[in-house]
């Protein structure tokens, strides 16, 4: 078996998105169909060598991911780039953010390119650094300031994490960060923690891992004034969420694993922490991209899953265990818009470019920026007892 059509979720073939886009590629290139695309990235791939390093995000269409040299979450991936400081050029299939993480921790000669820079996360964009700046500002119109320790997931911009690493905070992945919490909290008496930008796995983490009640958890709404907070609730608030999300993550509904439950006594619910609290309540487990790769390759043959997470990962999933019934959280089928963005005619073109001696896409993260934002990583990198995964 593999991904099957339960009653509830008919999972046909996705939408023609580069159809409906109307994407043009530079360099009027075929469209994906067309199998001599395949060849050029290979014949690409064998001319640039070992002088190319090509990442590709668990999120990624297959047509793109068989061409990764390694495959990974999003710091996996950084790390793995910073491991080869002989590849000149990072070719990251994924999005913006892992693009500039890739930019901070590989050296100065290495030159990272993201094939389409319309690739970016829309959790990420929730989070701009002149809004964070304006409630760091409100905090401390508030009196709460001197409190607060700012932690950022890593789905954030190299200038969020610039703004944790000069303000004593530090960055997280979702493996992490309840360990991140824990060291924030100890950072100063009475601490507080403004948490960036993802408010779900937040308050999963707060409540779930560290004990810490929903009615410590208050939600910063950057468009209201004073985040739509009260000095008086600033005060007794533990964790400052701010108010972003998965747009892919946030889809899951409590109504479809009841339903699940229902119609497959027995199915195995396996859930991203960046789900909605409500969900998280009612899964059987819940743990980063990683967790839920490693749970489904030891789980028993002949068992059944419903995974919440990203759509391309759990039908590579399905397809790679056939002895296992593997079923998508969600009524409707729904890819991560943004990462479907990194197709074959852009990693074609990004290729064939510095084939051709030009560097196209390449995304640079500032000195300033850059050195900031270390400081937030290594303070994560240097926290006990856990793997750091996204």
């Amino acid at each position: 078996m593999s991904i099957v059509d339960l009653p509830l979720l008919p999972l046909g073939k996705g939408r023609d998105l580069d159809a409906e886009r109307g994407v043009e590629c530079p360099g009027d290139l075929p469209m994906a169909s067309d199998p001599s695309l395949v060849a050029r990235v290979r014949a690409a791939k064998e001319a640039l060598g070992e002088r190319v390093f090509v990442l590709g995000h668990h999120y990624q269409r297959d047509e793109v991911i068989q061409f990764a040299d390694v495959t990974g979450d999003s710091f996996k991936l950084a790390r793995d780039a910073a491991a080869r400081p002989d590849a000149e050029f990072i070719v990251f299939c994924g999005v913006h953010f892992m693009a500039e993480s890739a930019d901070i921790l590989t050296s100065p000669s290495q030159r990272v390119v993201l094939p389409d820079l319309a690739a970016g996360c829309s959790m990420a964009d929730m989070a701009r650094l002149r809004q964070v700046e304006d409630a760091w500002d409100a905090l401390a119109d508030a009196g709460v300031q001197d409190t607060v320790v700012p932690v950022t997931y890593m789905n954030s911009s190299a200038d969020i994490k610039a703004f944790c690493g000069r303000n004593g905070g530090v960055v997280c992945t979702s493996s992490n960060a309840d360990v991140a919490l824990e060291w924030a909290f100890g950072q100063k008496p009475g601490a507080k923690v403004l948490f960036l930008p993802d408010q779900h796995l937040g308050r999963n983490t707060a409540v779930l891992q560290m004990g810490i009640g929903l009615d410590e958890c208050v939600v910063w709404d950057p468009r209201l004034p004073g985040g739509g907070l009260s000095p008086e609730e600033l005060r007794r608030a533990r964790m400052i969420l701010w108010k972003g999300h998965c747009s892919v993550h946030g889809r899951f509904s409590e109504d479809v694993v009841d339903e699940l439950r229902a119609a497959h006594p027995g199915i195995n619910v396996l859930v991203h922490p960046e789900c909605r609290h409500e969900v998280v309540l009612k899964a059987d487990l819940v743990g980063s991209t990683e967790f839920i790769i490693t749970t489904i390759e030891a789980a028993a043959p002949g068992t059944v899953w419903a995974v919440g997470t990203e759509l391309n990962l759990v039908k590579r999933l399905a397809d790679a265990h056939p002895d296992k019934t593997i079923v998508f959280l969600d009524r409707d089928v729904c890819y991560c818009s943004t990462m479907n963005r990194i197709d074959l005619p852009h990693l074609v073109w990004a290729l064939e470019s510095l084939v051709a001696g030009t560097v196209v896409n390449q995304v640079t993260v500032d000195p300033e920026t850059e050195a900031e934002a270390l400081v937030a990583l290594q303070r994560m990198l240097a926290l006990p007892g856990r793997s750091h995964r996204a």
